[in-house]
C-alpha cells in the first residue's frame, strides 16, 4: 500500500487572488506580510466576529469591514492573532465603514505573525470576490481531478502492457512538463525522465540538491512527500508500512496541489509496477544502469554529458580509475552480489547481446589490474574451471575514455564468446585475442565471408557437424592430435580417419602450415558470422 494522505484541493495563491480583475477594481494594497503572498487560498470567508479563528480550518482568505472591531485595539490585535492561529491565508479589510485607513494595531500584529494583510481603498462587493474565487477554485479542482484520472488511466495501460519503468516515467514527465526523478532512500537515482538538458541540470549536483530543504522537506501534514521551493514536489514509494523510494517532480510549474495529485498518481503506478515485477525481470537499478552503460558504449552521447547520470546512480567519478569489463553470459544479480562482497564500487547491467557489462570505479592508488583479476578469478571459482571469462579493457584514468574502454571490452568478449573451453585465463584483454579478434572485427566484410565459404565449402552444409567440430578443436589446439582425440572422446586411429576425411573434402594438407592457417582463418570467420 502506498504511504500517502489526502492531497489538498487545488488552490490559488494570495498573490493570484489580488491580481484578479474584480479585485483590482477595489484598489488593493498590501500593508503587512508582503513576503507571504504565495500562500495558497483554499477558500474565501466573510467574517466580522472577533473570534473568527474558531470557524476556520486553514487556508482561508478572510474578508471583513471591521465594524465589530472599531474603537477596540485589543480586539483588533486579537482578531489578527486568531487568524494566525487558524492558519488563515490572508485578511482583507474593506476601508470606509469602520476604518478610513489600515489600523496600526492590526497592521503591526499581522506583520509580526507573517499574515498578509490587504486593504481595499474603494468600495467593493465582497460577494463578487467570493463568487470569483470559489468558481476558479472549483474549475481548478475539476481540472486537477481530470488530469489525475488521465494520468492514472495512461499509467495503468502501460503497466498492463508490461511496459518498462522508463515508459512510465516518460508519461509522467509528459504530463508534469518538468524533470522527473525516482530515487531510493539513499538518494541513489533509479530512473529519470524529461527533456535531457533539464534532467542533466538537475542531476549535475544531485547529492547536494536531493538533501537540501527544497528537495526533501516534509509537507505540513508530515505523512507523505512534500513540496519545497521552486516547484519541487515529492511522493514517497513503499508498501506494508515501509518506504523504499521517492518520486520527485523537479521544478513543477503548475498549481502545487495539482502537482501533489500528479505525484500521488505517479507513485501509485510505480508501486504497482514494482510489485508486479514489470520490466523483463530487471530491477529498477539495473534498468537505469543498463541505459547509462548502453549510452556510454554507443558513443552517440558524449561521455561528459553522461557524467551527471553516473554520479546520480551512485558511481564515484572524482579522481578514479575506471575498469570496463564485459562478462559473456554473466548474470547481473550474481555480479552485483560479487561486487558488494569484494567491496568494489561499480555499475552492472546486461547489454543487448546477452553479455553483462561491469564498470568498476576504483581509487587511483589501488592496483586496478590486480583487482580486476581478483574479481575474475573469484567469478571463475564460483562457476567452475571451464566457467566464466571476463573480457577487460585497459584501465582508464579519464571519464571521457570510458566509452572506448567499454567498446574494447565488448570486442574482446565477442572474440572469446565461443572459446570458454579452450583454457583461456579468467581475464582476457585485447592483446590476448590475437587473430581471433581481428577476424571478429572483419566478419561482416563481404570479402572475408566469400573467403570463408570458399575455403570450407567441402564441409559447410553437411549433415554431419562432427567433422567441423573436430577441425575446429584440432586447429585451436595447435594441431595437437592427442588433445583433440581426448576432447572428442575418440581413439587416435578414429581421429586420423576423420582428419583424412576433412582433408579430402577440403582439398588441403593440414600438415602444411600455410594451408592449415588458411583453413583456420576461414573457420574463425565462419564462427564469427554465426554470433
Amino acid at each position: 500500500m502506498l504511504i500517502t494522505s489526502d492531497a489538498p484541493e487545488p488552490a490559488l495563491s494570495v498573490r493570484q487572488v489580488l491580481a484578479l480583475e474584480r479585485v483590482l477594481a477595489g484598489e488593493p494594497e498590501v500593508v503587512a506580510g508582503a513576503s507571504h503572498l504565495d500562500r495558497p487560498v483554499r477558500w474565501v470567508h466573510v467574517a466580522e466576529a472577533a473570534d473568527v479563528g474558531v470557524m476556520l480550518s486553514g487556508g482561508e482568505m478572510v474578508l471583513t469591514t471591521g465594524v465589530l472591531l472599531a474603537g477596540d485595539e485589543g480586539r483588533q490585535a486579537e482578531y489578527v492573532r486568531s487568524l494566525h492561529r487558524a492558519e488563515a491565508a490572508a485578511v482583507v479589510l474593506g476601508l470606509g465603514r469602520a476604518f478610513p485607513a489600515a489600523p496600526d494595531v492590526m497592521r503591526r500584529a499581522a506583520e509580526r505573525c507573517g499574515l498578509p494583510m490587504v486593504v481595499l481603498h474603494r468600495p467593493f462587493p465582497f460577494a463578487e470576490l467570493t463568487e470569483e474565487v470559489q468558481s476558479r477554485l472549483v474549475r481548478r479542482k475539476f481540472a486537477a481531478v481530470s488530469l489525475s484520472e488521465a494520468v492514472r488511466t495512461a499509467l495503468t495501460a502501460l503497466i498492463t502492457a508490461g511496459a518498462p519503468l522508463q515508459s512510465l516515467l516518460d508519461e509522467i514527465a509528459r504530463h508534469s512538463a518538468c524533470p522527473v526523478v525516482v530515487t531510493n532512500l539513499a538518494h541513489r537515482v533509479l530512473g529519470t525522465a524529461g527533456e535531457r538538458p533539464a534532467v542533466d541540470d538537475v542531476l549535475r549536483d544531485w547529492e547536494r540538491i536531493a538533501r537540501q530543504a527544497g528537495g526533501y522537506r516534509p509537507g505540513r501534514s508530515g505523512t507523505r512527500g512534500g513540496t519545497g521551493g521552486d516547484g519541487w514536489i515529492r511522493a514517497e514509494l513503499g508498501g506494508c508500512g515501509e518506504r523504499w523510494g521517492r518520486i520527485v517532480l523537479c521544478g513543477y510549474r503548475g498549481d502545487t496541489a495539482t502537482g501533489r495529485l500528479l505525484a500521488d498518481r505517479a507513485a501509485e503506478a510505480l508501486v504497482l509496477h514494482r510489485m508486479l515485477g514489470t520490466g523483463a525481470g530487471r530491477s529498477w537499478e539495473e534498468q537505469y544502469a543498463r541505459g547509462l552503460l548502453t549510452d556510454l558504449a554507443g558513443g552517440a552521447v558524449p561521455a561528459r554529458q553522461l557524467l551527471p547520470r553516473a554520479r546520480a546512480a551512485g558511481l564515484p567519478v572524482n579522481r578514479r580509475t575506471f575498469v570496463p569489463l564485459v562478462v559473456p553470459g554473466g548474470e547481473p544479480a550474481r555480479l552485483e552480489r560479487l561486487l558488494r562482497l569484494l567491496g568494489l564500487p561499480g555499475l552492472v547491467a546486461e547489454l543487448a547481446d546477452g553479455a553483462t557489462a561491469v564498470l568498476l570505479s576504483l581509487p587511483r592508488d589501488q592496483d586496478a589490474a590486480a583487482l580486476a583479476a581478483h574479481f575474475a578469478a573469484r567469478l571463475r571459482r564460483e562457476n567452475g574451471p571451464d566457467g566464466t571469462v571476463v573480457a577487460a579493457a585497459e584501465p582508464r584514468a579519464a571519464w571521457d575514455d570510458v566509452p572506448a574502454g567499454l567498446r574494447e571490452a565488448q570486442h574482446v568478449a565477442d572474440a572469446v564468446a565461443d572459446s570458454a573451453a579452450l583454457g583461456l585465463p579468467p581475464v582476457v584483454r585485447l592483446r590476448d585475442v590475437h587473430l581471433r579478434g581481428l577476424v571478429r572485427l572483419l566478419r561482416d566484410d563481404p570479402h572475408v565471408q566469400s573467403f570463408a565459404e570458399r575455403e570450407l565449402d567441402g564441409l559447410l552444409g553437411d549433415s554431419d557437424e562432427d567433422l567441423l567440430a573436430v577441425l575446429r578443436t584440432y586447429l585451436a589446439s595447435g594441431r595437437n592430435k592427442s588433445r583433440t582425440a581426448q576432447l572428442h572422446h575418440v581413439s587416435r586411429p578414429a581421429l586420423y580417419r576423420r582428419l583424412e576425411a576433412i582433408q579430402l573434402r577440403l582439398g588441403v594438407d593440414l600438415d602444411d602450415f600455410e594451408q592449415a592457417a588458411s583453413v583456420h582463418i576461414a573457420l574463425l570467420a565462419h564462427d564469427a558470422q554465426q554470433h
